[in-house]
């Protein structure tokens, strides 16, 4: 583990400072007292299905303080991706992204194929155009690729099985643009002017949040909520530098990383 001080925290949202519908208990202190050790802070999420204005707003509801511009999503990284490319996008995506997403075409050529949460758009017909245009060359671009998610009601099929799906049709391989993409961890840091040895990843999920975080040469801080538990029976839990049980204890580890 490197020995330089931590500068900067990159906090997963869901899972780890809300999960089930409610802030976890200590979040919004922990984040508080995050901002008095005078520490950067970005936060990471892979939903896909909103805008980041609305994310902010959500959170606002939690009582979570948080600025929109330290907020990092998937949906920012495509826009940012498709408007330099000038791409035609062919885009399986929530009907709020699309409303929202530069560069959606209506009909081929595409230049790419962009998958994201797509459960109020999805049928057959969406997943063969997307599997079509994938064929004929355009590039496919996943948000994410997340196998589930858990809500208040139980687990919920994510936005990787759509890409697989259209990843095993077409004999591609989509290029993801969120967790645990490197790109994504490397950006937040560059928004903050740190090397990413300066930055801890902190979340719930092994599979994005700490895989990608040290895939970025970060530090990693493993959160027991969310999909810990789940995660934890299929062995995937147990490569992080630390574990916690809950972002509530963060801010008294993160004092001992400071100082080092």
């Amino acid at each position: 583990m490197t020995g330089t001080p931590v500068r900067a925290v990159l906090l997963d949202l869901e899972g780890t400072l809300y999960a089930r519908g409610a802030a976890v208990d200590g979040a919004v202190e922990a984040v508080a007292a995050l901002r008095e050790l005078g520490i950067g802070l970005r936060f990471l999420t892979n939903t896909d299905s909103k805008t980041a204005d609305r994310i902010h707003a959500e959170l606002a509801e939690y009582g979570l303080t948080v600025a929109v511009d330290e907020l990092f999503t998937p949906v920012v990284a495509a826009t940012q991706l498709l408007t330099a490319a000038g791409a035609r996008t062919r885009a399986m995506v929530s009907r709020e992204l699309s409303a929202a997403l530069p560069t959606l075409a209506d009909e081929p050529p595409y230049t790419h194929v962009l998958i994201g949460d797509c459960r109020d758009t999805l049928d057959y017909a969406a997943l063969d155009s997307a599997f079509r245009a994938v064929r004929d060359g355009a590039e496919l671009l996943a948000l994410q690729t997340g196998r589930y998610f858990k809500r208040a009601d139980g687990d919920h099929l994510d936005t990787g099985a759509v890409v697989a799906a259209v990843e095993y049709a077409s004999g591609a391989r989509a290029r993801v643009l969120g967790k645990p993409a490197t790109d994504f961890f490397e950006l937040a840091a560059k928004s903050l002017e740190l090397p990413a040895d300066a930055c801890v990843v902190v979340g719930d999920d092994a599979t994005t949040d700490i895989s990608g975080g040290r895939a970025a040469g970060m530090r990693t801080v493993q959160v027991r909520t969310g999909k810990y538990t789940d995660q934890r029976a299929e062995g995937l839990t147990g490569r992080a530098d630390h574990e916690i049980d809950s972002v509530a204890s963060l801010p008294t580890l993160l004092r001992e990383l400071v100082a080092v």
